[in-house]
């Protein structure tokens, strides 16, 4: 087996290394750092080098964490082994054939799940994460190792159940500890039917993530203890993956409903609109809770629809405004229906703002494209900046594709960028009432840096009047 730096020498150093493989220097710098190359590079790296499949391939098996001996990485070719470790219970199988052996808990999967495995950055929140609509579709590994030390309750559910369908954590689910927590963690899952496993090197995981991007993935926890390695290995790479997939349909409502639920806050909790001065009508393409509670906090009645309603549907609620929600799946294939909804809108002369997926879907309706992120944004870290006053937030993301801001019309100016990586994080109209971000500002990483947003959708709903 060949290290990493004896290939990236026999290359001819980092440069030539970085010249080969179409990457910058930096991801050469982080391939030192994880002592790991992606997968996809290998076939280019056997044919520069000349070194065999097995001395590339087991540079995937980066050194494990002390306390996680049994979670790293196989051997490629050795795969379809079927032995499983001391202590293991369930394990996340990846479609390159890699699997990373853990213990399992929450329920027991007759059925594994299948997914594309991401990760998450957010120190807190992860009832919320689990429970946003957006993460249909996903495996989320979380970075931060305390998942499950504060249970769970019944106020911090963004929906009525768990859209992800699965997670990976580092340390093993403890006994909660906090005043507020009604259920243990793994108790709430299992009556959810969603499997967990835990035990994961999830730093090894997350740089593979990060350098090869999201894999499919099928998390194992069967109530027997067998597992079938090669048929897992296989459903994971014959699933298709987001591109394509509209997964907003399955995670919408069935009918609409009115909500008047306004902002929790200290002692009183969640509160009630009783007198607001606004009729907004949302568009649920997987809309969090929170997001409709900040709109009703903001003075507005909020009336939900589902994400199949047409421009006629949403019309006849009368609205002064018509906000379009976040949601999963690829925004191109929500498109189909979605746009023409949103265009009929747009001509009916209707301030729109759009959050996530609703910012996508915007784009979309206005002649731009959209295109899937390497790696995607999901965390409570992500810096975006204000083009119009310069100023930088500090967002929570979650979302895996992007509005090609090369693509937008004229008329249609960029208005906030990603400081991460430079996508796209909004735009707004200048010839109508319309504008959108990418990211959440319902949610409270700065902890208030983004909450103008709302109020400047009501502003804009006054002067519209």
């Amino acid at each position: 087996m060949a290290s990493v730096d004896e290939i990236i020498d026999r290359l001819g150093g980092a440069e030539a290394a970085a010249r080969l493989l179409g990457v910058g220097t930096e991801a050469v710098r982080k391939w030192r750092q994880s002592r790991a190359f992606p997968a996809r590079h290998w076939p280019a790296l056997i044919q520069a080098t000349g070194f065999s499949l097995d001395a590339i391939a087991g540079t995937a098996r980066p050194d494990t964490a002390p306390d996680a001996p049994r979670t790293a990485m196989p051997d490629p070719a050795q795969a379809h082994q079927t032995h499983v470790p001391a202590g293991a219970t369930a394990a996340l199988v990846l479609g390159d054939g890699s699997i990373f052996w853990g213990r399992g808990f929450g329920a027991c999967t007759s059925e594994p799940p299948i997914g594309e495995v991401c990760f998450n950055t957010g120190m807190t929140g992860y009832q919320e994460t689990l429970t946003d609509p957006s993460y249909a579709g996903q495996i989320i590994t979380f970075t931060f190792p305390h998942i499950g030390n504060v249970g769970v309750n019944g106020e911090d559910l963004e929906a009525t159940s768990i859209a992800a369908r699965g997670l990976v954590v580092k340390q093993d689910i403890t006994e909660p500890s906090n005043w507020r927590a009604a259920e243990h963690l793994s108790t709430w899952l299992r009556a959810q039917g969603v499997a967990g496993v835990g035990g994961i090197d999830t730093r090894a995981l997350t740089v593979r993530i990060r350098d090869g991007g999201a894999p499919n993935g099928v998390l194992a926890f069967p109530a027997d203890g067998r597992f079938d390695i090669p048929a897992l290995i296989e459903r994971a790479r014959a699933w298709p993956g987001l591109e394509g997939m509209d997964l907003a349909r399955l995670v919408s409502c069935t009918q609409s409903y009115a909500w008047d639920q306004t902002s929790w806050a200290w002692p009183d909790g969640f509160g009630r609109q009783t007198a607001p001065k606004h009729h907004v009508v949302a568009v649920d393409y997987g809309a969090k809770r929170n997001i409709l509670r900040c709109l009703a906090a903001a003075g507005c009645r909020v009336t939900v629809v589902p994400a199949t309603a047409s421009a006629e549907d949403i019309l006849r609620h009368a609205p002064d405004g018509v906000f379009l929600s976040n949601g999963p799946g690829d925004p191109a294939a929500t498109g189909e229906y979605a746009v023409p909804a949103i265009r009929g809108v747009l001509d009916a002369g209707k301030p729109v703002f759009g959050i996530c997926l609703g910012h996508q879907l915007l784009g979309l309706a206005l002649g731009a494209r959209t295109y899937k992120l390497d790696r995607g944004h999901r965390g409570a870290n992500q810096p975006v900046k204000d083009l119009s006053t310069g100023r930088v937030e500090i967002t929570s993301q979650n979302h895996g594709f992007a509005v090609d801001e090369k693509t937008l019309p004229a008329r249609v100016k960029v208005t906030h960028v990603s400081l991460f990586d430079g996508s796209n994080e909004g735009i707004a109209c200048e010839d109508r009432a319309a504008f959108s971000v990418q990211y959440h500002p319902e949610a409270s990483p700065g902890p208030s840096d983004s909450h103008y947003l709302f109020r400047r959708f009501v502003d804009m709903i006054e002067r519209a009047s």
